[in-house]
């Protein structure tokens, strides 16, 4: 296998990870709390998913 004859500029290497990018994760209200969730996930404060309940949460009290 060749080896390159010259090193590639930091542009040229710059240009093409222009699109290696993080994405913002994007929330939906949960419809039975109101809560900002993950969509598809089932909702952490009150346990519902698809309008059932899904999960049980314990509440803190004290």
């Amino acid at each position: 296998m060749p080896a390159p004859r010259r090193k590639h500029s930091r542009a040229r290497s710059r240009k093409r990870r222009t699109h290696y990018k993080v994405k913002v994760k994007e929330f939906v209200k949960c419809p039975n709390c109101g809560e900002p969730i993950l969509p598809h996930t089932v909702c952490p404060h009150c346990g519902y998913y698809k309008g059932k309940p899904v999960t049980v949460v314990k509440t803190k009290t004290g």
